[in-house]
């Protein structure tokens, strides 16, 4: 077991390893619980290393032989790996050790998944299958064979020799550890091939189990189209002659981008009308195009180390991102990655977890798969791109594929790029990769004569270990409008990068109307004086599509924010508002859907905690529903044909349009229900032709509290598909009255189905649980210490798992003395546990200390 209190690392004190690795030949001769892995590496003393130190990681593993040159030696061996003595010159190591993937529970390194046997590696589960340098600057091409009884064994690279009972691999691309990756099983394919640019085909195919077939056409397209858009927008081509994707059941990733061979949660891949909403199409699209791309921007180039995994990431969420924007729509992309970015990075920056997107140190690297490493990584890129341009961006990028391709590279190297590029100097850009926390822009207009003047001033609040903070470059997208919601002066880009800083404008006749931080074209917290007239007059006149829903979305906060504080009905001038937007038939359905949403609870509560209140999740779970009242109430004559117009005939089809109608209809749907009882929702329910539907129809029935026969009725139709239970268990515990919350979601631990062992179904109860706000935080404390139980369980079989779900009590400070006290009870429980894991004692020590 890895060390429960290990060593913090720390970026300043990079070096590179000893030696480089030429070439890596693995033999697997698999078995259930005595899997033998021989390996052959061949070494070379670095000569930019100043410490010859031979230290290969390894854990878990029983060392049958070990031997230099052919001489068989008796390494030292620890719970972190083997030292021995090397010659210093080139040399041959071998290896042969003993695993057991059966018992390997916490999914990491070779473990089995339904009786397949498959590898997660990153970042660091190489160390559990062989003793190597298990390090990202460590890339060597790999030589593999695998030998057992099952029908399909598949490792990266291209295909080579195979027979009855073994099977070889090549991968002539030089990668590190973390990218290797072995799956063996009863699988089947879904094939098919693509042609490159340059004429060469590539062999495609999605492997699952049996009966699963039939869940693979949308992903092989999905690949397909990322591989072209990467090839016309990246002038990125495949350089493997196979590309293969596995669907793993029991994976604690969303999916990884092993070359040429990428594993897959089940979840990610798999869809078919009947059983995936259109958001489960969506998501698997992304994730599919995501892990496609990394290919480039993580694989042919990777990280020196894992403080640069912003570098991969980031860029690739970017990349996926803009993927789907042309995919689908972009406004409505660029929305959901908003929210998405409020409702995870956000918190995460204002709490106890916050740390830089690049971090200077860390203890247990797996710890950092966050939301400030990915999303706001992301971000990072987008403003990079705004502020030189996308013509400046693309040529960067030319040169970065041309100068680090083979490498493993820096942020450094990155910046570097864009500034050999562009002539610009990016030091002070370089703060977005240095500083945590959100930047919060506050903003003053001024007007005289015919000059318009926008004062700004940027502070970013102290957060652990960086109390004083720079200013930030930040690019800020600004449109005016006049008072007839003309646009008088087009979007530019205000590069501020001073504390304060005003930027004017001449020649206005009339004060105009400033549409701000357009296209969220920095991610910070807006500070600006708006009355209600005028978020109204953007919310009906703004030509930029994010700031017209962002002026919705504020008029909603502030309705929302004054009931909870002084039990003020919903605000008629919103509900007026949004009434005409959603009426306006040339606006996509899809944007207005998402202009009928609201606020989540947890956004309310860190809104009011930044104003110096303490938010009461009951009162915040009272506002939202009355708001939903309203919207009911004030748009009853408009929601019938809001749902009648937006019905989709014929079969069903994935595409953005049909996808935008059925939001529309659905969230017309859920309106409906809490006037006619649910009667249409169990209209829809009885017919639904497809899952999107049928949820939404339960969804609705549910909250209208007449949701049991059809809960009882949908197990009954779907008790054999795993991924479709999955939606059954959260949908309980997420739609649960915050009263009953924490008493639901334990009755559905004690389901024959239920099984803590697979990361979905734990997530669906208990990730369903923390999503509930006023029901986690009901304040008899009953979800607080049910959660706290089960993660105790979940800590000695799945570390990684355990320690994400932790993060549902990082925003304990914002609540009142009672639920603090009851949280850090539980906090404390979970840290006293003998035993406890290092992932999981970080993350804990962490939200303590705050």
């Amino acid at each position: 077991m890895r060390d429960a209190a290990p060593q913090t690392v720390y970026l300043e004190d990079y070096t590179p390893f000893g030696f480089i690795v030429e070439a890596v030949d693995l033999t697997f001769r698999l078995h259930p619980t005595a899997t033998r892995v021989l390996s052959r590496i061949r070494f070379l003393p670095n000569p930019e290393a100043s410490d010859r130190t031979f230290f290969l990681h390894g854990e878990d593993l029983r060392l049958i032989r070990a031997a230099i040159d052919g001489r068989e030696i008796t390494p030292e061996l620890s719970e972190a790996g083997l030292r021995a003595d090397v010659p210093d010159a080139p040399f041959t190591f071998e290896a042969e050790v003993e695993i057991s993937p059966a018992t390997n529970t916490a999914l990491e390194g070779l473990y089995m998944s339904s009786g397949m046997y498959c590898t997660q590696c990153e970042a660091e589960g190489f160390r559990k299958i062989t003793y190597y340098p298990d390090r990202p600057d460590v890339m060597a091409p790999f030589e593999v064979r695998i030998e057992g009884d099952q029908p399909v064994m598949l490792s990266n690279g291209n295909p080579g020799a195979r027979g009855a009972d073994f099977a070889e691999w090549t991968d002539p691309w030089p990668k590190p550890a973390y990218l290797f990756a072995l799956v063996a099983g009863d699988l089947v394919a879904h094939r098919d091939s693509f042609t490159t640019a340059s004429g060469r085909k590539v062999d495609l195919a999605i492997w699952v189990r049996p009966g699963d077939e039939g869940k693979c056409a949308f992903g092989m397209e999905a690949l397909k189209k990322s591989m072209r858009w990467d090839e016309e927008v990246y002038g990125r081509e495949y350089d493997l002659d196979v590309f293969n994707i596995v669907a793993v059941d029991d994976f604690n990733m969303g999916a990884m981008e092993n070359k040429g061979l990428n594993i897959f949660n089940s979840s990610c891949v798999l869809a078919s009308p009947e059983t995936s909403t259109d958001g489960n199409f969506e998501r698997i699209e992304a994730i599919i195009a995501h892990e496609y791309f990394h290919n480039w921007t993580g694989n042919r180039i990777t990280c020196r180390d894992w403080f640069q995994l912003c570098l991969k990431e980031g860029l690739t969420v970017h990349r996926d991102s803009e993927f789907t924007s042309d995919m689908r729509s972009a406004p409505v992309k660029r929305i959901s990655d908003v929210i998405d970015l409020r409702a995870r990075q956000f918190p995460e920056d204002q709490g106890p977890l916050s740390h830089p997107v690049r971090p200077e140190s860390f203890q247990e690297i797996n710890n950092f798969y966050t939301a400030t490493v990915y999303e706001k990584g992301a971000e990072v890129i987008g403003m990079l791109k705004r502020l030189v341009d996308d013509d400046a961006y693309h040529r960067a990028l030319d040169l970065y594929f041309e100068r680090h391709d083979g490498d493993a590279a820096t942020i450094e190297d990155w910046l570097k790029v864009f500034e050999d590029t562009t002539g610009r100097d990016l030091s002070q850009f370089k703060r977005w990769y240095s500083q945590s926390g959100t930047p919060r822009l506050h903003v003053r207009e001024e007007y005289e004569g015919d000059t318009f003047t926008l004062h700004f001033r940027q502070e970013t609040p102290p957060t652990p270990g960086q109390p004083d903070k720079g200013p930030q470059v930040l690019p800020i997208a600004v449109g005016l409008l006049n008072p007839n919601g003309d646009e008088v002066t087009p979007t530019q880009i205000l590069e501020m990068t001073q504390a304060e800083q005003s930027f004017t404008f001449e020649g206005l006749r009339v004060r105009p109307i400033p549409s701000i931080l357009r296209g969220f074209s920095a991610p910070v917290m807006l500070d600006h004086a708006e009355g209600k007239d005028r978020r109204a007059f953007l919310l009906a006149h703004d030509s930029d599509a994010f700031n017209r829903w962002e002026a919705g979305r504020e008029l909603a906060r502030e309705s929302l924010v004054q009931t909870v504080l002084t039990g003020a009905a919903s605000d008629a001038a919103y509900l007026d508002g949004l009434k005409a937007v959603i009426r306006d038939e040339s606006l996509d359905p899809a944007y207005r859907a998402l202009m009928l949403g609201q606020p989540t609870q947890s956004e309310l509560a860190g809104l009011l905690y930044e104003r110096g209140e303490t938010p009461d999740p009951e009162a915040i779970h009272d506002a939202a529903e009355g708001l939903r009242d309203a919207k009911a109430a004030a748009f009853a004559g408009l929601l019938p044909g809001l749902y009648e117009d937006n019905q989709v005939p014929g079969p069903y089809s994935p595409d953005a349009q049909s996808a935008g109608r059925r939001a529309l209809a659905n969230a017309a749907l859920s309106l409906l229900s809490r006037r006619d009882h649910g009667a249409q929702a169990q209209a829809q329910y009885d017919r639904a032709g497809n899952m999107t539907e049928q949820l939404s129809a339960l969804s609705a029935l549910i909250d209208a509290g007449k949701g049991d026969l059809a809960l009882g009725r949908f197990y009954d139709q779907w008790q054999g598909d795993r991924l479709v239970i999955d939606k059954w268990f959260a949908l309980q515990v997420m739609l649960a009255a915050p009263e009953e919350t924490a008493a639901v979601a334990e009755r559905l631990t004690q389901h024959p189905d239920f099984d803590m062992t697979n990361p979905n179904r734990f997530r669906a109860v208990f990730g369903a649980l923390a999503g509930n706000h006023a029901g986690f935080h009901y304040r008899d404390g009953a979800a607080y210490r049910l959660l706290a139980e089960w993660l105790m369980k979940l800590d000695p079989l799945n570390p990684q798992t355990t320690a994400r779900m932790c993060t549902a009590f990082q925003t304990w400070k914002r609540y009142d003395a009672d639920r603090q006290d009851m949280i850090r009870a539980q906090l404390e429980r979970i840290a006293a546990l003998d035993g406890l894991s290092g992932d999981t004692s970080e993350m804990i020590g962490r939200i303590l200390a705050a």
